[in-house]
């Protein structure tokens, strides 16, 4: 077994750890079942939040190079829960992306933002 993955976003080799698994089955997820470009992603980039400085798993541009889809990605063993909820939806207070995505890969819920706050929806959107 071996300790690292390939990233064909970053095109590089990455520990393996069970968060970073389900980051790239993520990827190949929305990548070859939802045709969404590699060229969209960005992984685990540092943003604001107040004063604190954080990080995103994922965070998918439209064609504009808008904010689409934010990402969060948990262990398969981490439940998805309102604190979970709570830490993507204050990424997007910075971001502002259309939809949050919030996976364990056995549990996946997904967000769209609208004007009063978010609603589940239940099929990923396709890209624009």
């Amino acid at each position: 077994m071996t300790s690292r993955l390939y990233c064909k976003i970053r095109k590089k080799y990455v520990a393996k750890t069970p968060e970073e698994e389900v980051r790239q089955r993520t990827v190949l997820l929305l990548t070859e079942e939802f045709h969404y470009p590699l060229t969209r992603f960005s992984l685990e980039a540092q943003i604001h939040v107040g004063q604190l400085h954080k990080r995103y798993d994922i965070l998918i541009y439209d064609s504009m190079r808008k904010p689409f889809m934010l990402v969060e990605c948990k262990a398969p063993e981490v439940k998805i829960t309102e604190k979970t909820v709570e830490q993507a939806t204050a990424y997007n207070v910075t971001l502002q992306a259309k939809y949050i995505l919030l996976t364990n890969y056995h549990t996946t819920i997904l967000l769209r933002k609208t004007s009063n706050g978010y609603v589940q929806q239940k099929h990923i959107p396709n890209i624009k």
